[in-house]
């Protein structure tokens, strides 16, 4: 095939032909999508990587990695991450597509109770 012929999967897809992806590519996927949503989660509440890597007991370098799509956390890292960063983690995997949310801990107000409010998700 010369490279004339060559056809990016985007352009695959958008000509509704099939795109196989490899499970390397899938698995990265999902490492970048987890990544953008530590990096917004972090942004929101404004806080540095140093500080994300302090409150979860990590390196900075560490925060980095997730947040570039560089590594994929254990489950055990995952909750240390979600306490880190006052939330709780929705994952939704399907068929090599990947949703990460982070829903951020409702802190009561007076007159409320802890469930009470509306959630955002970062």
């Amino acid at each position: 095939m010369n490279h004339s012929e060559w056809k990016t999967r985007r352009t695959k897809r958008l000509l509704g032909e099939g795109v196989e992806e490899s499970s390397a590519y899938v698995e990265a996927g999902h490492a970048l999508a987890l990544g953008q949503a530590v990096y917004d989660r972090r942004v929101t509440l404004d806080i540095t990587q140093a500080e994300l890597a302090r409150r979860a007991g990590m390196t900075q370098p560490q925060i980095s990695n997730i947040e570039g799509g560089d590594s994929v956390p254990t489950l055990a890292l995952l909750t240390r991450l979600t306490v880190a960063l006052d939330a709780s983690l929705a994952i939704q995997l399907d068929n090599g597509d990947s949703t990460f949310v982070f829903t951020p801990h409702q802190k009561p107000g007076p007159g409320t109770s802890a469930g009470d409010g509306h959630t955002s998700a970062a």
